[in-house]
């Protein structure tokens, strides 16, 4: 169905503000065989809730846990723990459900401050293409994991587009529609 790639392994990102459709792509694309990794945020997220002594989250978990530059650091970590994983060593194409400088675009987002261990980590893991996905009022919900408003997604978005640019990345935004559709978008561009 696809055209042929080259032998080079890729490392592709999927990211966006929250609710524009990210996980049902990635899904489709694990389902059409592609390996895909999760939204790493998620299972940290749940990881405070859980805990004895985290605070009530009601806002993105950025600014609501106790300690918000140790829970960066987390999460900065298991992207590039996900970035590094040996599982995908013999993948053609690895897509992320978002990636390293998403962290610093949260960061930037919420004013707070981060020092040079995010920056040399969007420096020195680099991604082969960044598919961005717009806000999209139709789809959007929010869950226990999603807080952010339509509003606050919209910068969100702002924010991971000028964050992806200033590491030199050319984003393709994805066009609104069905997942088949999208997820064919994608492909498109990378195969």
């Amino acid at each position: 169905m696809w055209k042929n790639i080259s032998l080079t392994k890729h490392k592709i990102v999927i990211t966006g503000g929250p609710s524009t459709g990210k996980t049902s792509i990635i899904n489709k694309l694990e389902d059409d065989g592609f390996f895909c990794f999760p939204e790493f945020i998620r299972s940290i997220t749940q990881e405070v809730k859980l805990s004895n002594d985290a605070m009530e989250i009601t806002s993105n978990p950025i600014v609501s846990v106790d300690d918000p530059h140790d829970f960066n650091l987390q999460l900065l970590q298991g992207r590039i723990d996900q970035y590094q994983d040996r599982t995908a060593s013999d993948k053609q194409i690895s897509f992320y459900d978002r990636g390293i400088p998403d962290v610093l675009a949260y960061m930037d987002l919420f004013n707070q401050t981060y020092d040079e261990i995010f920056v040399d980590a969007c420096k020195s893991y680099r991604y082969d293409k960044i598919f961005i996905l717009p806000p999209w009022e139709d789809i959007y919900t929010s869950d226990e994991e999603r807080y952010e408003s339509f509003e606050e997604a919209k910068q969100i978005y702002l924010h991971l587009l000028n964050t992806y640019t200033k590491f030199g990345y050319n984003c393709i935004e994805v066009p609104f529609g069905n997942v088949k559709e999208r997820s064919t978008f994608i492909l498109e561009h990378v195969l």
